[in-house]
């Protein structure tokens, strides 16, 4: 049986216009599979293997690089001249962190501890944990400030303690020492005297409550029930809002944890966060969009405003007592210790304050804190947080420990919290968020270019056979009636003579 070209050609315009129609539903539709699909890995459950994975374990390295600024000067300093700091480091520990007792609730939250450990990394720092570096001594210094509306002679006993356990205005120590903690004959005093006194009942080290600690009980949203609030923060030790500020704004546990946030961002988000170690919730502000290994990206960055004092930016005025902008006092949440938080380098802080201390040099590159994070699923892609630990100090009377020294706030350590995903973390990530929806709006398109074609090339197709058509059946009838060929020009003869005709009468009229 003979095909029939001109019914196959309809057939392909059909075709045709299924597939651009597929297409053309595949532009609208995809998008909602896409951020559907989104929304299903992004909840905390543990049947979402990846992302659940990433968010108990973070298996992505992550790194603390620590930086100590040396005094070169510190006789000088007790004679009321101005610091001289060096900066030493960094001293790089790889930070492993992980979730424990993690509890689902019925309200659509989860609880757990954070653990967190840190292992020294020596082929990647510039130096070894007994190197020795000289900075203030928060038992002495800090002390001093604390007790100076004390009675006289309340300091004088004070100062004559620090006299008997041989404790100096200044501490040259190994880097060890100084981070995980060292013996100390006034701490083991203070803990059995005054037991409370100090963060921690064994050796005092800058960050000897860090390891081996937990960060609190974090009680956070799955995003089951509303996937806008998923890993934002409803509770922090059972608390819905902090105690040691000065105004309910500043007292709020606003945002994430500070490890993931909600999806489907924009420039207009915010990264808001609430930090244990800085005792309040922080807020970071878009600044720009990238790509990182092919994965676009949106950078987060401090505000000035972050730690504006109140007389520069209203809504801190809670955070006060405050000193000059760029300064967070920490105090009340650190034993009323005179402790100061700042980005490095007193980056973005008020001017006045590099005049008091020599050898700082701020630039954003070096001492800015950032994240990159990926819009559609909230995932941080690259991770930058540094911060600077600073002890306001100053002459107090009675206290011969501090001689003469000039009111300053003198920087100590500052430290970079870093982690990038790589490896196959990286790759799935890329494949699942990067390659499959590139690839299905391509697809789409090609759908529609595809059908369109179709429907064209069968069109002309369907087109030239209905006139091949026509032209057989025309000849055909020329063949089966030869006749009318025939009279054709005799017709034309005769109306071409009575023309002839009418022509010469009408011009012997005019004659």
């Amino acid at each position: 049986m003979p095909i029939n070209k001109s019914k196959v050609a309809i057939g392909f315009i059909v075709a045709g216009t299924l597939t651009v129609f597929f297409g053309t539903v595949l532009v609208f539709v995809g998008p909602f599979v896409i951020d559907d699909q989104i929304v299903k890995n992004t909840v905390i459950d543990p049947k979402n293997d990846l992302s659940y994975t990433m968010w108990k374990d973070i298996p992505v390295p992550f790194y603390m690089s620590v930086y100590f600024f040396n005094i070169l000067n510190p006789k000088e300093i007790l004679k009321g001249e101005k610091p001289m700091v060096e900066q030493r480091g960094p001293y790089v520990y790889r930070k492993r962190c992980q979730k424990d007792n993690i509890t689902f609730h019925s309200n659509g939250t989860v609880s757990y501890r954070e653990y967190r450990k840190y292992f020294f990394e020596p082929t990647m720092s510039a130096g070894n944990e007994s190197d020795v570096v000289t900075i203030p001594n928060m038992l002495v210094l800090g002390a001093a400030v604390m007790m100076e509306n004390l009675p006289f002679a309340v300091r004088l006993m004070i100062s004559a303690t620090f006299k008997t356990f041989k404790e100096g205005p200044f501490l040259t120590k190994t880097v060890g020492e100084l981070m995980w903690g060292y013996d100390s004959g006034l701490v083991d005093f203070l803990n059995k005297y005054l037991p409370g006194m100090l963060p921690s009942t064994g050796k005092f080290g800058l960050f000897a409550e860090f390891n081996n600690s937990n960060t609190g009980l974090f009680t956070i949203y799955t995003g089951k029930d509303d996937i806008r609030k998923v890993h934002k923060v409803d509770s922090w030790n059972g608390l819905k809002k902090l105690t040691n500020w000065g105004t309910p704004q500043c007292n709020m546990i606003n945002g994430t944890a500070g490890q993931m946030w909600p999806p489907f961002m924009t420039p207009e988000s915010t990264l808001p966060f609430y930090s244990p170690d800085a005792c309040r919730s922080m807020e970071l502000v878009y600044q720009r969009p990238g790509v990182m290994k092919g994965i676009p990206l949106y950078r987060y960055v401090a505000p000035k405003t972050l730690f504006a004092n109140g007389s520069d930016y209203a809504p801190n005025e809670g955070f006060c007592p405050c000193r000059q902008s760029g300064l967070l006092n920490v105090s009340s949440c650190r034993h009323n210790s005179p402790v100061f938080i700042s980005h490095p380098h007193f980056f973005n802080a008020d001017p006045v304050l590099l005049d008091y201390v020599q050898g700082l040099r701020p630039n954003e590159d070096e001492h800015g804190l950032f994240i990159d994070i990926h819009p559609q699923t909230g995932v941080p892609l690259n991770v930058s947080i540094r911060l600077q630990l600073n002890l306001y100090m100053k002459r107090v009377s009675g206290i011969t420990e501090t001689g003469k020294i000039s009111e300053v706030v003198m920087p100590m350590i500052w430290f970079e919290e870093s982690g990038y995903i790589d490896g196959p973390i990286l790759t799935t990530f890329h494949t699942n968020l990067v390659i499959l929806p590139a690839v299905m709006e391509y697809m789409q398109y090609t759908f529609i270019a595809l059908g369109a074609v179709t429907i064209i090339v069968a069109a002309l197709i369907h087109h030239r056979l209905k006139r091949s058509h026509t032209d057989v059946m025309l000849a055909s009838a020329v063949l089966q009636n030869p006749g009318a060929s025939d009279k054709e020009p005799v017709k034309d003869s005769h109306t071409h003579d009575t023309q002839e005709k009418f022509i010469m009468s009408n011009s012997d009229k005019q004659m």
